[in-house]
């Protein structure tokens, strides 16, 4: 098969992941009643305990009150309890046909990454709970991470498979799991895990380039993807000032330039973003930014510069109105009945283990028959 071909298999595959024709969805639910729920639909309450951390970090810039934060968690751990449970009850052969397939497995770990920041949250009231929980947690995502490496070194996965969301399991995981550590105390085990981020993030990085630079565009499912190439140097240095406190070290501020430089590269795929529509996949964005205007408030906060509150309330106001929109498109997208593709049956094998074969050829893991156009140039 064509390079081409196994993008545009690729793109047929992940239906909550891009944009669709809602048209062309054939609603039709397995005789159980159930719909599918993907991994990546975890990146909703991701994006909320985000949008929490910024308010969190808000606080001492603008004065704002812990309330803010402490509310948006609450809808954070309510939405990720109804994802997880509607995940979950899917079945263990789901759960391992979406471990096993290419394109969809790094997502699956978000749905424990998210729980970790929860879980630091709720330490703030229950610390002995909030401890035993992020470490639990901590634990679960480094445990998916290296079956998850091990599954990439041992199968033959497409390089068009490849995308973003690979830094998800290891690199986001583990550095939003360093700071999850520090704020509970468990500084050895964060900088353990602010270690394991930084390498996979160098590694992995260097992979994701060379397959974005050198071969086809990313299928239009996956471009909201992209926005998560800002998150390792925001988190690693928001977990950096929680493991070392908010000191502008070198690794600190090496890190901030390197945020900023990304922040830039974000600003040139403007272009490609404003041709997309909307679907769930847009809440790739929320987290990657939200981390971005985090590690921007904590800059502010250090610095304090001039007009530093104006600064921090631009910054604030930003990022939630962006999460604001689209959750509320989300939510219309749930009303009109369009939220959740039609439920698969799971076999618990990889969408396609045939070598040289695109991904979601002939798998059983496919989550939707629609057919995306990846005629698009790379921007």
């Amino acid at each position: 098969m064509s390079e081409e071909g196994s993008v545009a298999s690729i793109g047929r595959q992940i239906f909550p992941v891009g944009s669709v024709d809602l048209a062309a969805v054939k609603q039709e639910p397995l005789s159980h009643g159930e719909w599918r729920v993907s991994p990546n639909f975890f990146a909703m309450s991701f994006g909320l305990a985000g949008l929490a951390e910024v308010w969190r970090a808000a606080e001492a810039p603008l004065g704002t009150s812990s309330l803010i934060p402490d509310a948006i968690n609450v809808l954070a751990a309510v939405v990720w309890i109804l994802l997880g449970v509607g995940y979950l009850r899917q079945g263990r052969r789901r759960l391992l046909a979406d471990l096993r397939d290419p394109v969809m497995a790094p997502f699956v770990s978000v749905l424990v990454i998210t729980g970790m920041l929860l879980a630091s949250a709720l330490s703030a009231f229950a610390f002995g709970v909030g401890r035993i929980l992020v470490a639990l947690f901590l634990a679960v995502t480094i445990l998916i991470g290296g079956w998850l490496t091990g599954q990439w070194i041992l199968s033959d996965t497409p390089e068009v498979s490849f995308h973003p969301g690979y830094f998800l399991p290891t690199v986001a995981g583990c550095l939003v799991g360093a700071f999850c550590a520090a704020q509970v105390h468990l500084h050895a085990v964060g900088e353990a895990s602010f270690g394991i981020g930084v390498v996979c993030w160098v590694l992995l990085g260097s992979v994701l380039l060379n397959r974005l630079f050198f071969r086809p565009a990313l299928p239009v499912p996956l471009v909201p993807t992209l926005a998560i190439e800002l998150a390792p140097p925001a988190v690693a240095g928001i977990a950096l000032f929680a493991l070392n406190g908010q000191v502008a070290s070198p690794l600190a501020c090496a890190l901030g330039g390197y945020a900023v430089l990304m922040a830039l590269v974000q600003l040139r795929f403007l272009p490609l973003y404003v041709k997309l529509t909307f679907s769930p996949g847009f809440w790739a964005f929320t987290f990657s930014y939200a981390a971005a205007a985090t590690d921007a408030l904590l800059w502010l906060s250090i610095k304090n510069p001039a007009g530093a509150a104006v600064y921090a309330g631009c910054v604030a106001a930003a990022i939630t109105v962006l999460i604001v929109v689209i959750g509320a498109r989300t939510l219309h997208l749930l009303v009109r009945g369009g939220l959740f593709p039609p439920a698969q049956p799971a076999t618990g094998q990889p969408a396609d283990s045939t070598p040289g074969r695109g991904v979601g050829e002939s798998g059983s893991a496919s989550s939707s028959p629609v057919s995306v156009s990846t005629n698009h140039d790379k921007e």
